[in-house]
């Protein structure tokens, strides 16, 4: 009996003894990455620099007048002039303020990686947690669509989703969002790489996402909820996706700089963003056609560009690790 009260006395201790506070998921993820430098470098390069692209722009019309677009009027001055205190990253070959244009670049590619990526995740996982929760013959069917688009190179896929969309062929809904927007042509080719990045994206999210939904549709909680009669597309998007959000946020997060460098290959071959936008990978390619002899116009944008992608891989592995529940203490 002494030996049964022992044992009752350290399973459930004494109301009044003290009480150790859980830690949630999040909490706990959140204390990990603190943890990791890289991943807090990482977190505070990204800061900044979506800082600096955003409010820098105005900042420096208010105090110089220069603009992205802004050409010098005197002749002399419209060609590539090398660093210099008014023009701290030199200008390029039309005499426009290279910072100014690294700055509007910054500001496009961030926002092509950041809402291909938003539509990746729609597409991504809403398809894997329908075919994931669905199971049999409807998994496999979907499945097999996924292999096949995967069979295609991925680059080739957006370039035929450009050439085909592109220029006149401007779907109108695309048109009607740009109008909206006060663009022209430049900014309806922005809007149609936001879709056709975001379009081809998905495949990886949808198999992150399917893997997670099979593993969770089994539980005791999804079992509860089929019981209350709640709804399949309830229990889909409001029971089992928000506990595969983990492994979601991760790879959105490995999303971004791999369309940001999808983009940037797009434009070396001219077909990515147009003028009188800019994008880093624009900039990149028509720097390294003067490199010999105008080697600023390259180093500027391309050296912004890779502190960007290595920031952001930097924050995904250490997502990756913070999330991981088998890294987790218990």
């Amino acid at each position: 009996m002494r030996e049964e009260q022992h044992i009752k006395d350290e399973v459930m201790p004494d109301a009044d003894g003290p009480v150790v506070a859980g830690t949630s998921l999040w909490k706990d993820a959140w204390k990990r990455l603190l943890k990791n430098k890289l991943a807090v470098f990482g977190l505070v390069v990204i800061a900044i620099m979506v800082v600096v692209v955003t409010i820098g722009p105005w900042i420096q019309q208010w105090l110089t007048g220069l603009t992205p677009d802004y050409i010098p009027e005197d002749g002399d001055q419209i060609r590539s002039f090398p660093p210099s205190w008014e023009h701290p990253m030199g200008t390029d070959d039309a005499g426009r303020d290279l910072l100014a244009r690294v700055m509007q670049g910054g500001q496009i590619s961030l926002m092509v990686g950041i809402i291909s990526t938003i539509v990746s995740l729609i597409v991504g996982v809403s398809y894997g947690a329908i075919a994931g929760y669905l199971g049999g013959r409807v998994d496999n069917i979907m499945m097999r669509i996924v292999d096949i688009i995967y069979a295609i190179p991925y680059i080739l896929i957006v370039i035929v989703l450009l050439s085909v969309f592109g220029g006149e062929n401007i779907p109108g809904w695309i048109n009607s969002l740009s109008e909206f927007f006060g663009g022209g042509a430049g900014l309806n080719q922005i809007f149609l790489l936001f879709f056709a990045l975001g379009l081809v994206s998905w495949l990886t999210m949808a198999r992150v996402v399917r893997g997670q939904i099979l593993s969770l549709k089994n539980e005791e909680f999804v079992m509860a909820a089929k019981a209350t009669g709640v709804s399949t597309p309830r229990i889909i998007f409001k029971h089992l996706v928000p506990n595969a959000l983990g492994p979601v946020i991760v790879y959105a997060t490995l999303t971004v700089p791999s369309v940001m460098l999808t983009e940037a290959f797009l434009s070396f071959l001219g077909i990515g963003v147009q003028a009188p936008y800019a994008s880093w990978g624009s900039l990149a390619a028509d720097g390294i056609k003067n490199i010999a002899i105008f080697p600023w116009q390259l180093i500027f944008p391309g050296v912004t560009m890779a502190l960007t992608l290595f920031s952001l891989n930097f924050l995904g592995d250490g997502l990756r690790d913070a999330l991981d529940p088998q890294t987790r203490k218990f």
